[in-house]
């Protein structure tokens, strides 16, 4: 919990502009709260509005998780008396990260931060909700929100849970959640925590200057599965406009649809993950689990530090989770809103910079196809040299992205009318040697190219930045992501997917290309086709 406020005025920053948020002290239905200046002198990048954002930091949505709450659907939050001081991170979650000990972890860690330009509580501007990616926090740099405040965006972010913390599912915590909800599952606590904080963001965001009916959904892999949540959930029907899913979606006959961003687990496979995990902690009952110190069960929790023994999903409820991924769509039971979503070029097996031998290359190949399809993949990516081996390796698990994302978009609109927009982006963040790889787009959507990054940033950076930054605020505005760029200039066409194969380029090219070849189009969506839905 954050601290409170003892002197207001003395702990203003030096900026003094009357009309910015910092300025006021915000009313929720929780408390007061006081924010500051998002920026105590002017940035480097495309900001052109910092003196009027405003940041509120650690704000609870919910109560603690720990204790008796540990393992149920987020509690409502404690109101308080004082002014609430939004000047520092609150506590991140357990398994959040990687055992960083730059934050404070604890399980009173539900709760979220705000960046806004708004001059006034009665702007109703734009809101976006970012979910962050796996072990990270809404407290990591990445994920600053004053590039988007700065183009007109309320812009909030918020910890959730994960491992055992977020998605354990028990027998007894079945009986649970059943006399509360009247719904016979467990273990998706994670989830709801993601529903929490979007009814509160419904319920508080327009003191912030925020439109609590204009909210876009936003995240990147595992936050990518969030925005899916959200999108698919009939628990959130009606709250959100649009959705933005990076990196988070394949054809359901996809293999790696089961394991990118969006996986989950039956309730029965779930039930006997959970029973096998309190076996592994030498405790036989939920009371005896929420006992256990946090840190035991951090220590324990699955992929943490790469430990894939626990696989701490999501659970297909039928309550949370409406159906399978595949009905979900041909059913038409997500929400019909505008989504963007696509691929980075580096990242979901393709390698940048794999140094890889024919052989190697073949024996991969082996592992992942057979028989007729073994020959019709070598025939489409050949190598007889290591150099062609490395491009070959690297072209079918990128085009296997483009593909299947493609693919997700056709299955989509067999049931619903909104666009879906689809994105290739291939542009190498300089100072590293991963290429264009995951998550390396964020800071450039963020906008957020300042000084919190440790990048060396150049002029051509800021510009894509700017040109990737503005597509996605079109899109948050308006659901569309055409438009102008922040000085009036048009951007490259954007068409929304539909039976032509193409993408849009972003990065380092802008403008449709095509997803592949047909040949290799029509190779991958055989292959899918004889292989189970998920």
């Amino acid at each position: 919990m954050a601290k409170f406020i003892v002197a207001l005025a003395a702990l203003f920053a030096p900026i003094s502009v009357s009309a910015a948020l910092y300025d006021t002290v915000i009313e929720t239905q929780y408390g007061a709260i006081q924010g500051y200046p998002a920026f105590n002198s002017s940035p480097t990048g495309n900001l052109t509005h910092w003196r009027d954002i405003t940041v509120w930091k650690g704000i609870p949505f919910a109560g603690t998780t720990a204790g008796s709450n540990r393992f149920r659907e987020p509690q409502l939050t404690i109101p308080w008396n004082d002014t609430l001081n939004a000047s520092d991170w609150g506590p991140i979650c357990p398994s959040a990260t990687s055992g960083s000990t730059k934050f404070t972890i604890d399980e009173d860690c539900l709760n979220l931060n705000i960046w806004s330009a708004a001059n006034s509580t009665d702007a109703r501007l734009p809101v976006v909700m970012w979910s962050y990616p796996a072990q990270s926090t809404a407290a990591d740099v990445l994920f600053n929100g004053g590039g988007m405040a700065d183009k007109g965006i309320v812009f909030v972010n918020y910890n959730y849970r994960t491992g055992s913390f977020g998605w354990l599912a028990h027998p007894e915590l079945t009986a649970e959640f059943y006399k509360v909800s009247g719904s016979n599952s467990s273990g998706n606590w994670g989830m709801f925590d993601q529903f929490a904080a979007l009814k509160w963001i419904r319920e508080n965001i327009a003191a912030f200057g925020g439109d609590p009916e204009h909210i876009t959904v936003m995240g990147q892999s595992a936050g990518s599965a969030a925005s899916q949540h959200i999108l698919n959930s009939p628990l959130t029907k009606g709250q959100i406009v649009g959705a933005i899913i990076e990196s988070g979606v394949r054809d359901v006959q996809d293999p790696l649809c089961s394991s990118v961003a969006e996986a989950y687990m039956t309730l029965e496979a779930s039930e006997a993950e959970g029973i096998e995990y309190l076996a592994s902690l030498n405790v036989s009952t939920i009371a005896e689990l929420r006992d256990l110190p946090m840190d035991d069960l951090i220590t324990a929790s699955g992929g943490l530090n790469g430990d894939a023994e626990w696989m701490f999903s999501a659970t297909l409820d039928y309550y949370a989770m409406p159906d399978t991924y595949y009905n979900t769509l041909v059913k038409g039971l997500a929400h019909n809103v505008p989504v963007i979503t696509g691929n980075a070029k580096d990242e979901n097996g393709a390698v940048y910079g794999i140094n890889i031998t024919v052989a190697e290359y073949l024996a991969n190949m082996t592992d992942t196809f057979s028989g007729k399809w073994l020959e019709r993949f070598l025939a489409e990516y050949p190598a007889s040299t290591a150099l062609q081996a490395r491009g070959a390796f690297n072209a079918q698990w990128t085009e296997r992205s483009t593909v299947g994302t493609w693919l997700w978009a056709q299955l989509w609109a067999t049931a619903r009318t909104a666009p879906v927009y689809t994105y290739f982006w291939d542009h190498a963040p300089p100072g590293q040697d991963q290429g264009a790889y995951h998550e390396s787009e964020i800071n450039y959507v963020l906008n957020n190219l300042y000084d919190t990054t440790d990048l060396p940033w150049t002029a051509k950076d800021y510009w894509i930045a700017d040109q990737m930054n503005s597509y996605w605020v079109n899109f948050i505005k308006t659901g569309d992501p055409n438009g102008v760029d922040s000085a009036g200039r048009p951007l490259v066409k954007w068409a929304a997917t539909d039976t032509t194969e193409v993408v849009q380029h972003v990065g380092n090219g802008w403008g449709p290309i095509p997803i592949a070849s047909q040949d290799k189009i029509d190779l991958f969506e055989e292959w899918f086709e004889i292989l189970p839905y998920f």
